[in-house]
């Protein structure tokens, strides 16, 4: 993988005049924001309706989303669709995406290996998030894991300290007024955001990685049930 200590953004690469989920989608195919994209296949976007009542935020695409171009398909995701289930969490009331687009990942003979994304390529895909929230009008939003969380909540956050616990949204949000205004036409209206809540806890792939699955399991399906019961 290429190193780099800074990029461009994806500021550049989102077109004013994308005004849905599937415009920015489509546009998001040709982002150049980070050295991410020149080894990774494709972009990975968000999925799922843009009228979801829950939105879930990742880190990153992985080996098989790579490939795929969709978010959540490979073991990580069939895991969160169990939990999902047995949360009481209804699948197609939630939009799944990532807090960063492109798959970081070290080469070791023909295996590509996880890497976590680094802070730089956090803030370079940040603007997508931006974008996705400003489209999106959940009730509940539930940040998986460490990366997700320094992306929306900032670099001081912990999920260990504070998972599973409802808080305001976009209020606890690093930059709130990055996430305050939601578009109402194509003339540039803006109307505030209505306010909801935020979750975290922790990425399904910290349950495959766990010394006891079971138990880590078990916590993460606690937390989704917290946000079930969040709902309207």
């Amino acid at each position: 993988m290429v190193e780099t200590g800074s990029a461009p953004g994806a500021q550049e690469f989102i077109p004013p005049e994308a005004d849905t989920i599937a415009a920015l989608r489509a546009a998001s195919a040709g982002c150049r924001g980070c050295e991410l994209y020149r080894d990774a296949s494709q972009t990975v976007f968000g999925r799922g309706d843009e009228r979801a009542r829950v939105v879930l935020v990742g880190e990153q695409p992985g080996d098989v989303e790579d490939q795929q171009g969709l978010p959540f398909v490979g073991p990580a995701g069939r895991l969160l669709r169990r939990a999902v289930d047995d949360a009481g969490l209804d699948p197609g009331q939630l939009y799944l995406t990532n807090a960063v687009k492109h798959f970081r990942f070290e080469l070791r003979g023909r295996r590509r290996i996880h890497q976590t994304p680094d802070r730089v390529h956090i803030t370079a895909c940040r603007p997508w998030l931006v974008a996705e929230f400003a489209r999106l009008h959940p009730e509940v939003v539930v940040v998986l894991g460490a990366t997700a969380a320094k992306a929306l909540l900032g670099p001081t956050f912990r999920v260990t300290r504070q998972r599973g616990e409802l808080l305001p949204w976009p209020a606890a949000a690093q930059h709130p007024e990055d996430f305050a205004g939601v578009p109402v036409d194509r003339a540039g209206a803006v109307a505030d955001a209505p306010t909801t809540r935020l979750l975290a806890t922790i990425h399904p792939s910290a349950v495959l990685r766990a010394d006891n699955q079971d138990i880590a399991y078990e916590g993460l399906v606690a937390d989704l049930k917290v946000a079930a019961g969040a709902l309207r």
